[in-house]
């Protein structure tokens, strides 16, 4: 009987284990908006992201990336608790900063929320075009 209550134990342990390394997993990789065509390249527990063609801003969390455009929002920092993560972000120029929020969903989406700061752009055209202050994302196939 004893056998089988330490089994039960070591069963219910291995799986919270599992579940864990599940949540911080989902926080590594790339994500897509199709939409405004931007993607977020992230690993928000390792930190161990460079950004392409700016080395020398070192291993980051991660950034905000756009497909048409080579500038950059830069993840300076990144805090996670539970499904959500709280980003430090800043432009690549250094000249804008903001704080927003990255949750992970039950459908397998990402929502990126603005809290408080400047306000995350793209370039369009030739002008700056304010991105909505909550943008979904989801997960590039490809991975």
């Amino acid at each position: 009987m004893k056998k089988y209550l330490w089994l039960n134990i070591l069963l219910f342990c291995s799986a919270m284990t599992m579940a864990q390394d599940h949540q911080t997993d989902v926080f590594k990789g790339t994500i897509e908006n199709a939409t405004y065509r931007i993607f977020i390249k992230m690993n928000l527990i390792d930190n161990n992201i460079t950004v392409p063609g700016q080395d020398l801003f070192g291993k980051l969390p991660g950034f905000l990336g756009d497909s048409i455009d080579s500038r950059t929002w830069l993840f300076t920092s990144a805090t996670l608790k539970g499904n959500t993560a709280t980003l430090y972000i800043t432009n690549d120029y250094g000249s804008e900063d903001l704080v927003a929020t990255l949750s992970y969903n039950q459908d397998n989406t990402f929502l990126l929320k603005q809290k408080e700061g400047s306000d995350l752009k793209i370039v369009r055209d030739r002008k700056w075009k304010k991105l909505p202050k909550e943008i979904i994302f989801i997960r590039k196939p490809t991975e």
